[in-house]
């Protein structure tokens, strides 16, 4: 493959996924890291891409839009909702963060009877509302530019009143060290405090989000109980995780 076609290829996956771990375009690619490292120099020299440690971001920064992240990974995303909604039993209470990951989630929980949901997003809401009993109540906050969901002040003062048995949490990336990151603080502070509002909190996030480094940490990963995934990352970042307490759960 020409280095024009190598370019080209990683335009194209960042703008559907948003952020590319080195590692993941050396075994996509077939090249050595030092080839990725000189095409990844080459975007960001001509303002395409910024280089961050381990990978790149898409130049805004800023997470795609929903309708393009639905359909990467959508087999792997179905898996996780499927292998998370085995945890929660009729009649419990459960935090939703949004995401096209979490919204599997919500999807698989449709067999579910007499749920307390808590969501921020609009399109979970409005799936499991007024469905089999359930109750939904949806946060308030300032509506995202690229979701249909809320995020912000708002939200997180208003889930820090509610406790559940359950939360489901999406992520923008994991870190080669094992911690879990997004695009932006406000996000990254509604998602730090929904992991601390349930009795059981989950991380859930696809094989792709594995090696990527987005902008802002979310804290208090230590407090989730599992991350789920469709697949288990390399052994190193594997010991990673496990040395931050989550049990790792594979769809």
């Amino acid at each position: 493959m020409l280095a024009e076609q190598r370019q080209q290829y990683v335009l194209e996956q960042l703008a559907k996924t948003g952020a590319l771990a080195i590692s993941d375009l050396v075994r996509e690619l077939g090249v050595s890291r030092e080839t990725v490292r000189r095409d990844l120099n080459t975007l960001a020299a001509r303002g395409l891409l910024l280089m961050t440690h381990g990978g790149a971001l898409a130049a805004d920064r800023s997470e795609p839009d929903w309708t393009l992240r639905e359909n990467v990974n959508a087999v792997g995303k179905r898996a996780i909702g499927v292998r998370a909604a085995e945890l929660v039993p009729d009649g419990a209470s459960v935090i939703i963060d949004y995401g096209t990951t979490t919204r599997a989630v919500a999807q698989a929980l449709l067999s579910k009877h007499r749920l307390r949901i808590y969501t921020n997003d609009w399109q979970i809401a409005r799936l499991l509302g007024r469905h089999h009993d359930n109750r939904v109540t949806l946060l308030g906050g300032e509506l995202q530019d690229n979701e249909d969901a809320v995020q912000g002040w708002d939200a997180i003062n208003q889930i820090a009143q509610y406790h559940a048995d359950f939360a489901f949490i999406g992520v923008g990336g994991v870190t080669e060290d094992g911690s879990i990151t997004d695009f932006n603080r406000a996000a990254a502070e509604l998602r730090a405090r929904m992991l601390l509002c349930a009795n059981v909190s989950a991380v859930v996030a696809d094989h792709t989000k594995f090696g990527r480094v987005t902008p802002v940490r979310i804290r208090h990963f230590e407090a989730a109980r599992y991350l789920i995934s469709d697949a288990a990352p390399h052994k190193s970042m594997l010991a990673q995780l496990r040395a931050r307490g989550p049990e790792l759960l594979i769809a």
